[in-house]
């Protein structure tokens, strides 16, 4: 073939540094229109962004030149660095060291979106750690329970 033909679409969750809901309604909005202009700076699309005062999720278009690994770290340590340089920050902001990316299918992109767009709503009755197992098992990805949220 002439050319590569990709769709790379990534449902990417990471939570903050031991879980400390840092992601406070003051910034949100301004945190996820950060992180979608570095997404778009490394030649990526983000498709939909949501999540709750501890983590978030996103799904994105990566390019098939950079490595899910490299964006997402360049993702969170672009974010952290805004954050942490706002004029009013009091407390020291910083991501989890890891996180979990599933591969999407075009067709479930509806569903996922709409999955993202509703975290505040679907935190009600479900927690992060069984939200991130439920993930997991649907994503056949083997886990120690001991190293999820720690």
């Amino acid at each position: 073939m002439a050319t590569t033909f990709a769709n790379l679409l990534y449902h990417v969750v990471y939570s903050t540094k031991d879980r400390v809901p840092l992601i406070r309604d003051d910034i949100r909005e301004r945190l996820y229109e950060y992180i979608g202009g570095i997404i778009r700076g490394e030649g990526g699309i983000l498709l939909e962004v949501g999540g709750v005062a501890d983590h978030v999720h996103l799904l994105a278009k990566f390019k098939t030149s950079i490595a899910v690994a490299e964006m997402v770290q360049k993702i969170k340590g672009k974010s952290s660095k805004w954050v942490n340089d706002l004029p009013d920050r009091r407390e020291r902001f910083d991501w989890q060291e890891g996180y979990g990316a599933f591969s999407v299918s075009e067709s479930l992109v509806p569903r996922v979106c709409n999955y993202i767009r509703t975290q505040e709503e679907h935190h009600r009755k479900v927690s992060f750690k069984d939200e991130l197992i439920s993930l997991l098992k649907k994503n056949k990805i083997p886990y120690d329970e001991r190293y999820l949220l720690g």
